[in-house]
């Protein structure tokens, strides 16, 4: 009864770490680091704020209405507000008021102020979107690292398993006097090594998985992992187009790109802004007024005036419109709008400086994946006949022709050529998708 007890409880811890630890595939990294980004939060809410900011242009077009009221107390001789005479009293008086005033020219900088708020929310939200395709680029670049490192373990576990062999073989072989002690000490000495490189990438691994989270917002490192997906290099057409073309294709929906010229516009608009200073300005005004006094009479029966009579007998109202000229003001208009010009040449300069790094970046990635594929190719290549040539050394050695040194030596090559297939591997992967993602073509590892 014990025996089953214990069983059910070592079960179930079992279940509990295997429920804890949650394998990620690449789609949920991308989904929860979108969702859960510091930056992407403030973002939001630079959208939020432009938002409200077009809200704050439409509500200049509407006339605004403000209301006032005011009571006071006063002893002595003070002017009657009904009658504006004075008179030794205690006087208790109240007014109140309602004005309206809605500007019926600016110089158009209403107009334009509106359009620059509907397109200062268009940049922040191509901002927003500009990043969360860098988030996307930097997940999948971080996910495949681990990859990378996960299968770079896997071949050296591989490769110690074989020098484990390998080791017994030799003691067989020293105990019968084919080859030297010396030579079992050298082949420990390769085991020893390759047990140390097994730490090292167990170490990397952890540390690829800790970026990974980092970049997720996610703490708690000990349970995070990725799914374990075997993924191979990704049928692709991308090099059939030249860096022209794809430079031309991202010139029409690239984020960073509509961001720029955005600002351009954004820059324009300030201008227009600033050159309707120069106008003048017309606005009018509607006001409501009316007051009470408890000292107010009666000229006929002598008796005070109820509250409410009071409020239409001395009520009244006022109206017109206003003209304002600008004549001088100490250079400011003109400052500003010198001060505008000089933005629109900045924000042009910024949007060519964009493309420019764009077409950069590009020709760069286009390099970047055919250097990559010549480089996957030729360690392939290299790892067949470092494989090759590993049997032919092996087949010596277990006959005598040859030392431990020298077969360990062939024995590392073929270690690091698998190695470096593995790298070249998960980069070329990586370089393929990065020019994928500049031709418009969603980040997706088959």
């Amino acid at each position: 009864m014990r025996y089953r007890i214990t069983l059910f409880f070592l079960l179930l811890t079992v279940g509990t770490l295997t429920a804890q630890m949650r394998k990620w595939t690449l789609e949920e990294c991308v989904t929860y680091a979108v969702e859960n980004n510091l930056t992407v939060e403030q973002f939001a809410l630079d959208l939020e704020n432009a938002k409200i900011d077009r809200s704050d242009a439409i509500g200049d077009f509407l006339p605004s209405l403000n209301a006032q009221m005011n009571t006071s107390g006063n002893t002595g001789l003070v002017l009657d507000p009904t009658t504006n005479v004075f008179v030794t009293s205690t006087i208790f008086s109240a007014s109140g008021n309602f004005t309206s005033g809605l500007t019926l020219f600016d110089g158009l900088r209403n107009i334009h102020r509106l359009n620059r708020a509907k397109l200062n929310e268009i940049a922040n939200q191509y901002r927003l979107d500009n990043l969360v395709d860098d988030i996307r680029l930097n997940v999948a670049n971080n996910y495949l690292n681990i990859l990378s490192n996960k299968e770079t373990l896997k071949v050296a576990q591989a490769q110690y398993a074989v020098t484990v062999e390998d080791l017994k073989r030799t003691r067989e072989l020293v105990e019968s006097g084919v080859v030297p002690r010396g030579d079992l000490l050298e082949v420990e000495a390769t085991a020893a090594t390759q047990e140390q490189t097994i730490i090292n990438n167990e170490n990397q691994v952890l540390l690829s998985r800790i970026a990974l989270a980092q970049l997720l917002q996610i703490t708690d490192y000990e349970n995070f992992d990725i799914a374990e997906e075997e993924y191979n290099i990704p049928p692709s057409d991308i090099l059939k187009y030249s860096p022209k073309v794809i430079f031309d294709k991202a010139l029409t929906f690239r984020n960073d790109i509509k961001f720029s010229e955005t600002g351009v516009e954004l820059a324009e608009k300030d201008l227009q802004i600033a050159k309707g200073a120069v106008y003048p300005t017309v606005g009018a005004f509607f006001n409501y007024n009316t007051r009470y006094s408890d000292q107010t009479r009666d000229p006929i029966t002598g008796e005070k005036i109820a509250f409410r009579d009071q409020l239409w007998i001395n009520d009244g109202i006022s109206y017109g419109a206003q003209l304002t000229i600008p004549i001088f003001n100490g250079f400011s208009t003109r400052n500003n709008i010198r001060r505008s010009q000089i933005g629109v040449e900045q924000a042009r300069l910024q949007l060519e400086q964009t493309k420019l790094d764009l077409e950069t970046t590009i020709n760069q990635a286009y390099v970047d994946v055919q250097n990559s594929a010549k480089a996957y190719e030729a360690s392939q290549k290299t790892l067949d006949a470092r494989r090759t040539a590993y049997e032919y050394t092996k087949d010596r050695f277990e006959v005598g022709l040859m030392n431990a040194f020298d077969f360990s030596q062939a024995q590392s090559r073929v270690d690091n050529a698998e190695a470096e297939v593995v790298r070249n591997k998960y980069n070329y992967i990586f370089r393929i998708k990065v020019l994928e993602f500049f031709y418009g073509l969603p980040i997706v590892l088959n």
